[in-house]
């Protein structure tokens, strides 16, 4: 917040002091996140992996995060901090919704969610990869599709060799 008296202040940073905080909601909802994702990973049980972390390691390390990024957000929101639209580098917050990416991305990830028991992780999460890049521009697509199966089956690898998690096979399986 300013140090500025409030007649000194822009027109919207006085109009906004007063009003409904939309950076408190936003706080609070990481804030609850986080807990939902602790309290969750709490429940899950499996042994230890080769390398010593086991299944909730990482959702414990996110769900943690999200607590203390929270907690510390909801401060700086009561103790006055907001943030600053104008600020940002590459937005243009006139500019209109480009929905032909948004449908583009939203079908995808329904699509991998759908597929994902058939196709299999390395497989979906591959065409998932691939997807999201040329839905968002890019124009190699040898070199897109390389890594998007470079991704898929490293990701694979990582969680069912590294970590011990069971991933689905889907095609693939008894191949991997």
């Amino acid at each position: 917040m300013s140090d500025l008296p409030p007649k000194a202040r822009r027109p919207q940073e006085a109009r906004r002091a007063g009003r409904w905080r939309p950076e408190l909601v936003l706080a609070l909802v990481v804030l609850a996140l986080g807990v939902l994702v602790v309290v969750g990973t709490l429940d899950v049980s499996a042994a230890a992996s080769q390398l010593g972390l086991g299944p909730r390691f990482f959702p414990m390390l996110v769900g943690g995060s999200m607590v203390l990024i929270g907690l510390f957000y909801v401060i700086d929101v009561l103790r006055g901090g907001q943030g600053d639209p104008e600020e940002s580098e590459d937005v243009d917050a006139a500019a209109p919704t480009d929905w032909r990416s948004l449908g583009l991305v939203s079908g995808i990830f329904l699509a991998f969610a759908a597929l994902l028991p058939v196709l299999g992780w390395v497989i979906g999460a591959s065409l998932l990869f691939f997807g999201l890049s040329v839905s968002l521009g890019a124009r190699h697509l040898v070199r897109v599709a390389v890594i998007a199966v470079a991704l898929g089956l490293g990701t694979y690898l990582l969680f069912v060799m590294g970590l011990g998690v069971t991933l689905p096979g889907g095609l693939l399986e008894g191949v991997l």
